[in-house]
């Protein structure tokens, strides 16, 4: 049986149903944005693309967090 996913990627699922991209193309989108703080992102998801508050941080916090990571 396949672990939980949790955290922030366990939006992944959700986000791409109700929004029709697959997460690398969001992923993609954050990451060649000339913003680079968490909430400036987040807002201009929510702004730009009609994400809910919920997804956008989901996909910021995860996106970031694995760049910190590089």
């Amino acid at each position: 049986m396949a672990a939980e996913v949790k955290g922030p990627a366990s939006y992944f699922p959700s986000i791409e149903k109700n929004y029709g991209r697959p997460i690398a193309e969001w992923k993609e989108l954050i990451r060649t944005s000339p913003l680079t703080k968490h909430m400036e992102l987040v807002n201009w998801l929510k702004s730009e693309h009609g994400l809910g508050h919920g997804h956008a941080n989901a996909l910021v916090a995860h996106t970031l967090a694995e760049d910190a990571g590089k």
